[in-house]
């Protein structure tokens, strides 16, 4: 039997692998205990995605374990074991704002709970692929310091810089810089998950994301930027700017097309490999341009104000380069541009907000 495990698998990225790898794979194991509706209230409540896929997909099979407790993790290992030909841990604490206010809990979830998964798969799985969903957090604010240019609606990097055909490749620097709690924990995670695939040589593959999208976004205040700006939107709430003139860009992967990033991995892996994963120059926006687009999509005047005060270690400039990625796996492209995205997380929003599901 082939099985894949996948934590964190209602919220958006698992959900999505496992829609992806449900035809793939004998049996679809789900780790996932909602934490998200602890971290972020009710807008971060997974459930009715859990519920979503638990009735799409007859070969998913859903533990509601702590990945920060073995004593919950391992049974699962032991019952599965070798029959286990993928990870894909997806599972995470995933703001930085959040973060700050209990350091305990963003560590435990986002290294301690990354290095059980690895253990238990090395233990149980010794040959199963595993993936791990890292951030350009990793990266602090480092890019802050690159030499941007500001634009009417957008921050840009100067054109004679290396980085401004393709965007910021895995060389740049996680050192001397301000990562936010958040980042360091995932900085903790992101090297472990190197490790392993360097010192015990599992096939382990470390997934930098930009901003990770796409209809199945719960969006919450603290989290998930392009879906919270469209409930926004789409229902008159309020939304805050934090900084930079609104004009800080971001890079927006749609989750489907970050997945068959996954597969492609999983079909070649490159033990202890890093790769950035982002919209690179096919899918970026600043703040102000994905107003207009969410204007644009709900035909609503979005109700949104400015504060000179930015988040800590946020980016001013960030798009991914992928050409490491596309190099080693030259199938792989982007399927999903940033307005098609737009409008997949507006009908999502749009229809659970119809039926009480959000």
């Amino acid at each position: 039997m082939n099985i894949a495990i996948v934590t964190g698998s209602a919220g958006l990225i698992g959900s999505e692998s496992v829609a992806f790898l449900s035809d793939k794979f004998d049996l679809i194991v789900g780790i996932d205990n909602n934490l998200r509706q602890y971290f972020f209230g009710k807008d971060g409540n997974t459930e009715w995605n859990r519920n979503r896929i638990e009735n799409l997909y007859s070969n998913y099979r859903h533990y509601s374990a702590d990945i920060r407790e073995v004593s919950q993790l391992e049974p699962i290992f032991k019952e599965y074991g070798t029959d286990i030909k993928l990870v894909v841990h997806t599972a995470a604490q995933p703001s930085h704002d959040w973060a700050a206010k209990e350091p305990f809990t963003d560590f435990g979830v986002n290294a301690t709970g990354t290095l059980n998964m690895l253990e238990l798969t090395r233990l149980h799985a010794p040959e199963a692929v595993f993936i791990f969903t890292s951030t350009n957090k990793v990266y602090g604010d480092n890019p802050n310091y690159l030499p941007l240019v500001e634009l009417e609606t957008r921050w840009e990097i100067d054109e004679n810089h290396p980085y401004f055909e393709n965007g910021i490749d895995e060389h740049h620097s996680i050192d001397h810089t301000k990562h936010s709690v958040f980042g360091a924990s995932k900085v903790a995670a992101d090297i472990m998950v190197q490790e392993y695939g360097r010192y015990f040589g599992m096939k382990t593959g470390i997934f930098r994301g930009g901003c990770l999208t796409g209809p199945n976004h719960s969006g919450a205040q603290l989290h998930g930027f392009l879906a919270y700006l469209m409930k926004c939107a789409i229902t008159g709430t309020h939304y805050t700017i934090f900084g930079y003139k609104g004009k800080q860009v971001r890079d927006n992967i749609h989750s489907h097309d970050l997945v068959n990033m996954f597969w492609h991995f999983y079909q070649n892996p490159r033990p202890g490999e890093v790769y950035n994963a982002g919209g690179g120059r096919f899918a970026n926006c600043s703040m102000l341009e994905a107003i207009t687009l969410c204007e644009k999509i709900t035909g609503n005047k979005m109700n949104y104000s400015y504060t000179d005060t930015n988040r800590i270690g946020d980016h001013i400039w960030y798009i991914s380069d992928l050409s490491k990625f596309k190099s080693h796996y030259p199938d792989w492209n982007w399927e999903y541009g940033l307005e098609e995205t737009l409008v997949q997380i507006h009908d999502g929003i749009a229809a659970r907000l119809a039926g009480k599901t959000v």
